[in-house]
């Protein structure tokens, strides 16, 4: 039976055999079915009109396709005085989300290059603590976040929104980036110092250079966490005009009617930053997260 089973996952040069390839092939091209399925069945829901946006038929292309929910998320319809807020609700988003992955990118860099390169009373327990924090419910955290935003008066402004989104995601930054710091020698900073590099110069010139990867994994990571967040922006932002695009997107659905077409069309337009942010830094998001997990 070993004999058997060998023979079909190994070839006689000790690498993998056709049957093998072929079978993990089929697995993942089976897996990218059930993950893309969901995606393509929102973007066919988005190209019917809105006498049939809940029809169980099947078809990905419907018969009657059009474009016209998306045109109705974009512009609005000034027929029937329909005015759109979707790029209102992308800008707020993005304005945002970008404050908050630069100001987790450079509180965690700085906290990771301390907890990484120095010696203190209470590193050891602080990075349990930050690990500890990873391991509560984000619904738990709401509701001291929103007292403290309430006695900071920071209630329907950016800020408090930026300030909650900070708070959940700089600890595991934290993490990341000091696993990463430990994988590069201190000699080259030792170096730097040597030749009149203050700490923070050599921070700056050597460290965060050679921390690219990982530092992109860090902003990729706070940025798709804040950009598709709902519960905490619904607490903190009460004023319309002030919606991000989660809580915009939900205004099409009523008490008593979804408009299902105008939903699956704007859902698949928000996800069009995003996948560029992927596409664009998926170079280094291998690198990121493998080599902070060894220590070299």
């Amino acid at each position: 039976m070993y004999k058997t089973m060998h023979w079909f996952f190994h070839s006689k040069k000790g690498q993998d055999s056709p049957f093998k390839r072929i079978l993990i092939h089929i697995i993942l091209i089976f897996a990218s079915i059930v993950a893309i399925y969901p995606v393509l069945r929102i973007f066919s829901i988005s190209l019917r009109p809105g006498n049939r946006a809940l029809s169980t038929s099947l078809a990905i292309i419907p018969p009657d396709a059009t474009l016209e929910n998306y045109r109705l998320v974009l512009f609005g319809d000034p027929t029937r005085h329909l005015k759109s807020d979707f790029f209102l609700w992308l800008w707020n988003s993005l304005s945002i989300t970008m404050t908050t992955a630069l100001i987790g990118v450079i509180l965690s860099a700085t906290a990771a290059y301390a907890f990484s390169r120095f010696r203190f009373p209470g590193r050891g327990p602080g990075m349990i603590f930050l690990l500890t924090t990873q391991m509560i419910p984000a619904a738990m955290l709401l509701l001291p976040i929103y007292m403290m935003l309430v006695r900071l008066h920071l209630i329907n402004s950016y800020l408090g929104l930026i300030i909650a989104y900070s708070v959940t995601s700089v600890p595991f930054s934290i993490w990341i980036l000091k696993g990463y710091y430990d994988t590069i020698p201190p000699d080259l900073e030792e170096a730097a110092r040597i030749d009149g590099a203050t700490y923070l110069g050599a921070f700056y010139r050597i460290v965060l250079p050679l921390s690219t990867p990982a530092l992109a994994i860090v902003f990729l990571f706070n940025f798709m966490g804040s950009w598709s967040e709902y519960i905490v922006a619904r607490v903190v932002l009460q004023k319309q005009d002030m919606y991000t695009w989660p809580l915009g997107l939900w205004t099409y659905a009523g008490q008593y009617t979804l408009a299902a077409g105008r939903f699956a069309a704007g859902s698949i337009l928000v996800a069009v930053p995003v996948m560029a942010l992927f596409l664009y830094s998926s170079k280094w998001l291998i690198s990121g997260l493998t080599l902070g997990s060894v220590k070299g």
